[in-house]
């Protein structure tokens, strides 16, 4: 498992995009969240105060978008094997294919944590030279890092699946951007609120709240448990078509 571990680590390190995709979620995650930071800085609610807002949970809207380029990571890690042939190098070398895709969903999860961890501290750090933010962060820290690393095992787990890397992409962003968007759109207040419990982003973002936890259509750790049951869900299907089928 070390040497399968330190081999996926090679080809991810080494992986053109890999560098370029972290560097903007850093600095999406950042710039987003100072630009919403500072949309309490109007003459209607000169401060977060007497707006009753969620601060903590302002200063990471970032990880909204961030989200997309962990997104695209993960897809890219086995999207950019079978666009190339190289998948069939690697089964060769490596003939068991459930350790090669835990391999890789380690090395990746490590990775997109590390570049979260990094993202979210300095994003919060930007927001507080902008406005003062109150609430407990540990929480909504840990959990936007979580985020950020379940989405790009979740592009992984796609791309597996799929063994198409603009497939992949394209039906992860619809997962995290247009369902949570069609939401909106319906009428009914009980599928909203179901939709909001069980759909992956609309989830997994209440653990960035700090107050008013009683509103929420689920808890904060519940929430970000449908994220990774959707991720660890599919990569386990994924896993197991990639065990049936040819490279």
């Amino acid at each position: 498992m070390i040497r399968c571990l330190h081999a996926e680590w090679t080809k991810l390190r080494t992986l053109p995009s890999t560098w370029w995709l972290l560097a903007a979620t850093v600095v999406l995650t950042v710039a987003v969240g100072a630009a919403a930071a500072s949309s309490l800085t109007t003459q209607i609610c000169r401060t977060p105060e007497p707006c009753h807002e969620d601060t903590v949970k302002l200063s990471l809207t970032g990880v909204w978008l961030g989200q997309a380029t962990c997104l695209v990571l993960g897809v890219l890690s086995m999207g950019a094997e079978y666009g190339t042939g190289t998948i069939r190098t690697t089964l060769t070398a490596m003939p068991k294919r459930w350790r090669v895709l835990a391999a890789k969903a380690a090395a990746l999860a490590l990775l997109t944590a590390a570049t979260g961890a990094l993202a979210i501290t300095t994003a919060l750090w930007t927001a507080k030279l902008i406005l003062p933010v109150h609430g407990p962060t540990l929480r909504a820290t840990t959990g936007s890092i979580l985020i950020l690393a379940l989405v790009a095992v979740l592009g992984l787990a796609l791309a597996t699946l799929l063994r198409d890397t603009a497939g992949g992409i394209m039906l992860g962003l619809a997962l995290l951007y247009i369902v949570p968007l069609t939401i909106d759109l319906i009428h009914s207040p009980t599928w909203q609120h179901r939709l909001q419990r069980w759909t992956p982003m609309p989830a997994a973002l209440s653990i960035q709240a700090t107050r008013d936890l009683n509103h929420l259509p689920i808890g904060p750790w519940p929430g970000l448990g449908v994220l990774a049951a959707y991720a660890v869900g599919l990569l386990v299907f994924g896993g197991a078509v990639l065990r049936m089928r040819d490279a």
